[in-house]
């Protein structure tokens, strides 16, 4: 522990920030993330950007190294115009999970709040995003600034060569698919040399006297003269071509009949990047939940030592208590769960779990209560959980009880809306799983997957939605997707519904 020491200097004293006084704060602020939370993080950069480059990187998904595309110039517009009326704030940082950490705040804070998100970004997420094992396991931060540059040279390069429209097609397409062009349980097989190599050469420029297609479709499908002469089996099809197949996206390049290879090296980009985002998507409560706790925990380490006054610690608090304001369901400012608000209540119970525990907490809880070391604790949570599974794990009845939390069951044969669970002990199990239910990606996103392709028959491409809980796809928007797929198939699409029962 770093205690407090007698005329310690301030850090700084008034509102503006100079470079000098940025070093020196973050120096401070590492001594505490680093010697008495022990976060392990990635090397930092710190930058300073405009409200303008701030509205820009928002724009572009918050990768301000990004491809030029229309609907990142819509974003902004309705972005700027929004904030210069005032109807719409600017976040204080944006972070990017790479190696190393790049923090980019804004120009415009006041050196309290530039104190605050350097606490929060370059040492909460940074921690978070270097441990999480989904992080680990699906994104390479040592490569994303490199392969973010060659994107953006690479769709540049198409426009030139290819014609603006004819890339925004793509990538229109691309786009609209995307959230379908994700690995979520297994990685995609490795290329062979082969592909390699013929992939480099799409990606330098040149012709390659055979088509990408033929090299895939070779080395996937086992092809040769006398198998093209017969019609294979249709199990055989499939498992030369690894179907069922989730990666909509990873499929079509692979194996669409009339994609060019740097068409398909654009699909390529867009899934590579939505993989990136993969795992951002499963962990906002708890990645949001480590940087307000750590940014929360130092601010007051460095007030308790001296090192800011009353006036900057009331401003940060005043930040962080917005940050973690949860309105009521009938306040107009309702939105759903606040994953800030809940992210940080969980930490801050866990560490009240593990420092005074309840008979309740010992009983729910006996791995954690009264633990010596709450720090430990959180660090595993942090490292070892998704939202869904870490709330399901530490969601305590204390917690449930504090965000008023009951569940709804919501019939479509019944009239009214019944309250299920309560505040009893098999209610609390079932709110909690009913909570942790929300933040399950495989339920909050449509499960379509490629079903079967006879690429040496009619070329009809069939999918298959499974259909949980009744709930099926948005005609309209159905439709405008399938447009895209068609597009990028160039053959017939049909995608088929198979409904399942709630207990499958």
């Amino acid at each position: 522990m770093l205690d407090a020491k007698p005329g310690t200097p301030l850090l700084y004293d008034g509102p503006e920030w100079t470079f000098p006084l940025l070093e020196k704060a973050r120096d401070a602020i590492e001594q505490i993330a680093l010697e008495d939370l022990g976060l392990n993080v990635y090397q930092n950069q710190i930058e300073i950007i405009s409200a303008e480059q701030m509205l820009d990187a928002y724009s572009c998904v918050g990768l301000p190294l990004m491809y030029q595309h229309w609907s990142f110039g819509k974003h902004f517009a309705r972005d700027e115009a929004l904030y210069r009326t005032g109807r719409q704030g600017l976040a204080y940082e944006i972070v990017i999970n790479s190696n190393p950490c790049i923090s980019y705040n804004m120009e415009e804070n006041t050196m309290s709040m530039q104190t605050l998100v350097m606490a929060h970004a370059a040492f909460g997420h940074n921690h978070f995003f270097k441990n999480n094992y989904l992080f680990l396991q699906w994104t390479d931060a040592d490569g994303i600034h490199d392969y973010l540059a060659f994107a953006k040279n690479y769709i540049s390069a198409c426009e030139e060569r290819y014609g603006l429209d004819a890339v925004e097609e793509i990538l229109d397409a691309a786009h609209a698919l995307q959230t379908q062009g994700v690995f979520r349980y297994g990685r995609p097989p490795k290329p062979t040399t082969e592909e390699l190599m013929a992939m480099q050469k799409v990606r330098d420029g040149y012709e390659s006297s055979r088509s990408l297609l033929d090299i895939w479709t070779d080395a996937t499908l086992g092809r040769d003269k006398d198998a093209e002469r017969s019609e294979e089996p249709y199990s055989q099809r499939r498992k030369q071509m690894n179907l069922p197949q989730e990666n909509i996206l990873y499929f079509l390049e692979k194996h669409s009949p009339v994609l060019e290879p740097w068409q398909k090296e654009i699909l390529r980009i867009v899934r590579v990047l939505a993989q990136y985002f993969y795992p951002q998507k499963q962990t906002k409560v708890m990645n949001e939940g480590c940087a307000t706790f750590v940014h929360y925990y130092i601010i007051n380490k460095l007030f308790e030592q001296g090192r800011i006054t009353e006036g900057s610690y009331m401003e940060m608090m005043h930040s962080h208590t917005n940050v973690v304001l949860q309105p009521e369901y009938d306040d107009p400012r309702y939105s759903g769960i606040n994953p800030y608000a809940l992210g940080f209540a969980m930490m801050m119970d866990i560490k009240r779990i593990c420092e005074e525990p309840t008979d309740e907490d010992r009983e729910w809880f006996p791995d954690i209560a009264g633990h010596e070391d709450w720090r430990a604790v959180l660090r595993d949570a942090w490292a070892n959980y998704r939202d869904e599974s870490f709330i399901q794990q530490y969601l305590s009845p204390n917690l449930m009880r504090k965000f008023k939390l009951f569940a709804l069951t919501d019939n479509a044969n019944q009239k009214d809306m019944v309250v299920s669970q309560i505040h009893n002990r098999a209610g609390y199990k079932a709110i909690r799983r009913a909570l942790a239910h929300q933040y399950d990606l495989a339920y909050l996103e449509p499960d379509i997957q490629v079903s079967d392709a006879d690429l040496r028959g009619d070329r009809k491409l069939i999918l298959t939605h499974t259909v949980r809980d009744g709930i099926h796809l948005e005609e309209e928007n159905r439709e405008e997707v399938l447009k895209h797929l068609r597009r990028l198939w160039g053959y017939e699409v049909v995608l088929d519904a198979v409904e399942v029962s709630a207990e499958s």
